[in-house]
């Protein structure tokens, strides 16, 4: 994508939602669904990748709070059922847990 970083900020914000983990299965199982840890902004995680900003996204993923779902993090979700929020940059779903207020 060749938009302003802004502009598209705004675009994925505004395709950002809600979601079930019922939902999320089939792109878990295709191996297709990316985890956003809290410590990340879903939006800001999602430019990065739209943006190709492959040292931040290494980064995260050295850290240990962005990369592949794993099966025991899709299992922690699927016990507690968690508000989930999502964005898709294809191929990818993007999921973080919602922030509790």
């Amino acid at each position: 994508m060749n938009q302003e970083p802004s502009t598209l900020y705004a675009k994925l914000l505004g395709e950002t939602s809600t979601i079930e983990w019922k939902v999320l299965q089939p792109f878990f199982a295709k191996g297709e669904l990316l985890w956003v840890g809290p410590e990340l902004d879903l939006i800001d995680a999602a430019l990065a990748v739209t943006q190709d900003e492959a040292d931040k996204v290494s980064a995260w993923m050295a850290r240990g709070v962005f990369g592949k779902m794993t099966e025991q993090q899709a299992l922690d979700v699927l016990e507690r059922d968690p508000e989930l929020w999502a964005v898709v940059v294809s191929p990818w779903v993007m999921v973080q847990e919602r922030a509790r207020k």
